[in-house]
């Protein structure tokens, strides 16, 4: 099973690799067509809202993946609910946590979690140790 991690793991790090790099296609790739996006922003405003809800399909899902990437980021690879994920945080500030359903080397899923009230209480000491 370690496989299968590394080959999830490898799915989720090319995802961000492609949206950090502007690659629309291969995005498109890396995810089903019927993947789908929710994403839980709790009572942010702004730029968080507007990544809130939900997304239908791999062109949507592309689309906001281009828009919300940070070159910035830092990605702290981690299981979110015992699947692949990570928590993203930008100037040492937590400022998402994706978990991601990965499929026959395809994203069929992403459950992401933003904004302060949400990650407030997200400890970053076990991702430094």
């Amino acid at each position: 099973m370690a496989g299968d991690d590394a080959r999830r793991r490898a799915v989720v790090e090319a995802f961000f690799a492609a949206a950090r790099g502007g690659d629309f296609d291969g995005l498109l790739a890396l995810l089903a067509p019927d993947a789908v996006l929710r994403a839980d922003v709790g009572t942010a405003t702004g730029a968080f809202a507007a990544a809130g809800g939900i997304r239908h399909g791999a062109d949507a899902i592309a689309r906001q993946a281009l828009r919300f990437a940070n070159p910035r980021s830092t990605l702290h690879p981690v299981l979110v609910n015992g699947t692949t994920g990570v928590v993203v945080t930008v100037g040492g500030q937590p400022a998402a946590i994706m978990a991601f359903t990965v499929l026959a080397g395809q994203i069929v899923a992403i459950d992401a979690w933003s904004g302060p009230d949400r990650l407030r209480s997200v400890d970053l000491g076990a991702l430094t140790r």
